[in-house]
């Protein structure tokens, strides 16, 4: 069953001066978004019905730099995209991995966060000081069975002495490394921290850089509107906004230089389909 969170507006707050491209005009009756409701820490669902999560508290954020209420609709994933382009949503705030595949039928924006690879290990461990996937050379690793995770490891374990146990979840995953069955586990950056949130008997570890980014995807016909969100989210990543979410929902400072505080030029992701190099300021004046 979907389930609707109507995200309040407040007055935007000025950051630098105003872009220099033509952005859509904000519609005044605000936008229809949508994301997946059991994603966590991005989005899950609360005791009283609704969602909470780092990507609604990010629909919430552009819906106050907008000055417009954002509507957030939490359904499968796999439904997300097909509603999109049948204009059911006017863009999708899902974290979404930009990839050339997608590109080639929608729009992003610039990317609001890496999509790195994590390791967590046990509380103490000296393996939370490991800076390289070499440090992990004959250990025992744990992942969910059929992720990317596991393909990752297992196309490596040749080469890295990797031995690769699978589980049914990742909760069941971490659970093999509490009880000293995995020396440690892999999964997304974001889940591993929120992992780390919720057990005081792991830590984080290595992350593995994958050099690619979460957009938020737009129809191929709207790239005003892509543009306008984008600009939100530079402003977003300038002010502080992002940086307190990551904080609030990650338990993660993020590093210089990392996606969600870092402004990419242009709009859109560079190097896919779509991008836009168009010179502009950033702003939070809309």
């Amino acid at each position: 069953m979907m389930k609707h969170l109507l995200l309040a507006s407040a007055a935007t707050v000025a950051l630098a001066g105003a872009a220099s491209a033509e952005l859509a005009e904000i519609k005044p009756e605000g936008y229809k978004v949508a994301l997946d409701g059991t994603f966590a820490p991005h989005a899950m669902p609360t005791m009283s019905g609704g969602v909470e999560g780092f990507n609604v508290d990010l629909a919430a954020a552009i819906a106050e730099k907008l000055g417009v209420p954002v509507d957030v609709t939490a359904a499968q994933f796999s439904g997300l995209i097909p509603a999109l382009q049948a204009g059911t949503y006017d863009f999708l705030v899902a974290p979404t991995t930009v990839t050339e595949e997608r590109a080639a039928n929608l729009l992003f924006t610039e990317g609001f966060m890496d999509t790195n690879f994590r390791f967590v290990v046990p509380k103490g461990s000296e393996a939370a000081g490991f800076t390289s996937l070499e440090d992990f050379k004959g250990k025992t690793l744990a992942v969910n069975k059929g992720s990317v995770y596991e393909r990752f490891l297992t196309d490596k374990a040749d080469e890295f002495g990797f031995t690769v146990v699978s589980f049914g979840t990742n909760t069941d995953a971490i659970q093999a490394v509490t009880s000293g069955r995995a020396d440690a586990n892999m999964a997304g950056a974001t889940v591993s921290a929120w992992a780390v949130q919720k057990n005081p008997q792991i830590e984080l570890s290595f992350e593995y850089p994958t050099g690619l980014v979460w957009g938020l995807p737009f129809r191929k016909d709207d790239a005003a509107t892509r543009d306008l969100v984008d600009s939100v989210l530079e402003c977003l990543k300038t002010d502080g906004t992002l940086t307190a979410l990551s904080e609030k929902w990650f338990g993660v400072t993020p590093a210089e230089g990392a996606t969600i505080i870092t402004p990419t030029a242009g709009y859109g992701t560079p190097g896919f389909d779509g991008y836009d190099a168009t010179e502009h300021e950033i702003t939070c004046e809309f």
